[in-house]
């Protein structure tokens, strides 16, 4: 895997269609770690948007931004990809560290760099499922920076559309022990058979003990406010058009299911975490966030 990683700078992965998306979460994070009043620390980001020709002229500073955070792309949207950021850090590290998941497998990696920043207990193990492109670029910008992580990183270059779960368990996950999945602005651009396949497949392959993570948006949002302008100047500023890249058929109950197999679950929208860290999006009018929810299941131990 490293030695096709070194011959394939993967740019291509990131430079288009969802990869792209991977790098405006890069500029968010990046704008995040620069601000007097961060959330979320990621120093490698800005590494990943000014690798790729793509992304090399978006801001990495607030202070590059003309209208500052009254941008809805650069202001708002950075800021919800930095509340997120931070959210999901606290959700894997407690799972990690409070109740005993070693091993944490991030569905659709992306330029994830949690193996790098965060403050993993000793023996945790992080698998890093995406394309080989996608990590590919990864590994390159990483490796250009000296990066060492912080816990044993196992890159999975398989498309999640293949059979991602013969190449994680080839590569060393134990199906009998506790274990964290992530699921990061993946399922919003999956199909509805896909999704459930995905949830299907983690409750298989969790025992008690585990826990899930992921994002999902209420059918209903995507076309209402399709000319919201967190979505208009997403696609003129980057030429993301994120409405065209969702997936817009009807979703399933993924918690509802979930909890037809014996985990718990908690939704929440991200105002709530806004309100509870003090800063971060609030709601407003034509809200292309309003449909976001973030969802937590822990699967009991027997």
């Amino acid at each position: 895997m490293v030695g096709t990683a070194h011959r394939n700078t993967g740019v291509e992965g990131v430079e288009g269609g969802v990869g792209l998306t991977a790098l405006l979460v890069a500029a968010a994070r990046a704008i995040e770690t620069h601000r007097h009043d961060s959330l979320a620390q990621d120093v490698y980001a800005e590494h990943f948007v000014r690798a790729a020709p793509a992304s090399a002229g978006w801001p990495v500073r607030m202070q590059q931004v003309p209208d500052g955070d009254a941008s809805p792309l650069w202001g708002r949207f950075a800021r919800y990809f930095g509340l997120r950021t931070r959210v999901l850090d606290d959700f894997l590290l407690r799972s990690a560290h409070a109740e005993g998941a070693r091993q944490v497998v991030l569905l659709g990696a992306g330029l994830d760099a949690r193996a790098f920043r965060l403050d993993w207990p000793p023996g945790c193990v992080i698998f890093e499922i995406d394309r080989e492109e996608v990590l590919a670029f990864k590994h390159k910008v990483l490796g250009g920076l000296s990066a060492t992580p912080n816990a044993a990183r196992v890159p999975i270059p398989v498309d999640l559309r293949a059979d991602w779960v013969t190449a994680l368990t080839d590569a060393g996950f134990d199906a009998a022990a506790p274990s964290v999945w992530l699921a990061e602005g993946l399922l919003l651009y999956l199909p509805p058979a896909a999704e459930t396949y995905l949830i299907d497949t983690v409750d298989r392959l969790s025992t008690g003990g585990s826990a899930l993570a992921f994002e999902v948006k209420l059918d209903k949002d995507l076309l209402e406010c399709r000319d919201s302008p967190l979505y208009t100047s997403t696609k003129q500023q980057t030429g993301i058009d994120l409405i065209a890249l969702f997936d817009r058929e009807p979703r399933p109950d993924s918690v509802g299911h979930l909890a037809g197999k014996g985990w718990s679950a908690s939704v929440h929208t991200p105002f709530d975490f806004t309100r509870r860290h003090g800063r971060g999006p609030l709601p407003e009018q034509n809200d292309a966030l309003a449909g976001n929810r973030w969802v937590f299941a822990n699967k009991p131990r027997a």
